[in-house]
């Protein structure tokens, strides 16, 4: 990654053998560092103090789908990517999961661990690019008020 931070990947699934199995093979295949949760309500807890670039999340879990959590996700990190991990093939809540949290991917259970790290990879390079977007349109905001401020100085100078 460009700035040299260690990437943050959140795992949300009420299955703990799924959840320690995804951690173990990330741990152990990558630099990341990797939350876990089993309970989707306290993982919205937590990324409201944690920074994620990517979240995991499993479709059917109790409290909470992972559609609704990965949406109230997208409230707290817009930029975070979101990927839906699910046991069902069902393409209706793939589309909703897409209109509504804006995944970027949706992954089958079983899977692939070679295709989830390229695709959990792929997604950390995603919000690394929107996080830098987001930082050069704030810069690219704030000369345009410093343009405003000069301009108007300019007219109060000379008129």
């Amino acid at each position: 990654m460009p700035d040299n931070r260690t990437a943050t990947v959140m795992l949300v699934d009420d299955e703990v053998m799924v959840a320690t199995a995804l951690r173990s093979f990330l741990e152990l295949e990558t630099a990341w560092c990797v939350l876990t949760f089993s309970d989707p309500l306290q993982a919205l807890e937590a990324l409201r103090s944690e920074h994620a670039d990517v979240i995991v999340s499993d479709f059917m879990m109790p409290g909470i789908d992972g559609v609704t959590f990965l949406r109230q996700s997208r409230e707290i990190q817009p930029l975070a990517t979101r990927i839906l991990l699910t046991g069902y093939g069902d393409k209706t809540n793939a589309i909703r999961a897409i209109n509504e949290a804006g995944l970027y991917y949706y992954l089958q259970k079983p899977w692939d661990n070679e295709q989830l790290r390229m695709v959990i990879r792929n997604g950390i390079e995603r919000a690394t690019l929107f996080r830098e977007l987001d930082e050069r349109v704030g810069e690219l905001d704030g000369a345009h008020s410093e343009l405003q401020q000069l301009r108007r100085k300019l007219i109060r100078t000379f008129l």
